[in-house]
């Protein structure tokens, strides 16, 4: 294919293309051994969503028993804001961190130079902080700081709420701010209409209620969540596994064929 704006392929070249083409009892065979191959990989990924699904459910009920006669407290009170500001210098390195939407934790960005920062002020992070983008919260990019993230820093538009630990456990606030009941409290606490304006409000965030049930029931909650996303991080290799299969088997084909 050749061009540069509008790229295109000529009938004359893609009929000079040559394939190699075994025996057609052979390719057949190729076919079936491929097929069958697609087939036990969709059986596992569907085997494995199941698990996961058992997992999640499995979860959710153990939260509802869990908050089901709960004491409800704002955040402010478990789990205030505090900004813990960062005087950039510029003969110093950073490492910064985001936040997904829709629960998918952290991300740390590549490291950079205090020279080229561009937004500012920057706050720090610290392990167990419950960071959240005043932007994005309404969407769920709400996130448990872990020990690698600490002592990274996060723009001004990240939130950083730091939980009472004799109180609330900051996996378990997390999971409620996720959960369809606290989505919808971050959501009034986010006002406005368009995508990008919906901001946080700071005050707003401070009267949301959560439950605290003992924080010995959290933290056995947390421990299962643990587990379920240790389970989960094995799952994704088993896919990544599974799915690589197929091009390698074509890739070995295709070579023999050759």
């Amino acid at each position: 294919m050749q061009g540069s704006a509008n790229v295109s392929l000529k009938l004359a070249d893609i009929e000079a293309i040559e394939i190699p083409l075994p025996p057609l009892a052979e390719q057949q065979a190729i076919v079936a051994r491929l097929d069958t191959l697609t087939e036990r990989t969709r059986e596992i990924s569907e085997h494995l969503d199941a698990i996961e699904a058992e997992a999640d459910r499995l979860l959710a009920v153990r939260f509802r028993d869990a908050i089901a006669d709960a004491r409800l407290r704002t955040m402010a009170e478990v789990a205030p804001s505090i900004r813990r500001s960062v005087a950039i210098d510029i003969s110093k390195r950073y490492r910064e961190v985001g936040a997904r939407s829709f629960g998918k934790g952290l991300f740390v960005k590549p490291e950079f130079d205090g020279a080229e920062a561009t937004w500012q002020k920057p706050v720090w992070i610290e392990e167990c902080d419950l960071v959240l983008s005043n932007i994005k919260a309404w969407e769920g990019a709400i996130a448990v700081a872990r020990k690698e993230h600490a002592g990274c820093i996060a723009s001004h538009r990240y939130i950083t709420c730091v939980p009472n630990l004799t109180v609330v456990t900051a996996g378990f606030l997390a999971y409620f701010l996720l959960s369809p009941e606290g989505l919808e409290q971050i959501g009034f606490a986010s006002p406005g209409t368009a995508d990008r304006n919906r901001t946080l409000s700071l005050t707003n965030l401070g009267k949301i209620l959560v439950p605290t049930p003992p924080v010995e029931v959290q933290r056995a909650f947390d421990a299962l969540q643990a587990k379920i996303a240790g389970l989960k991080v094995k799952h994704a290799a088993i896919r990544e596994a599974t799915q690589a299969l197929l091009p390698a088997t074509l890739e070995r084909v295709f070579a023999s064929a050759g």
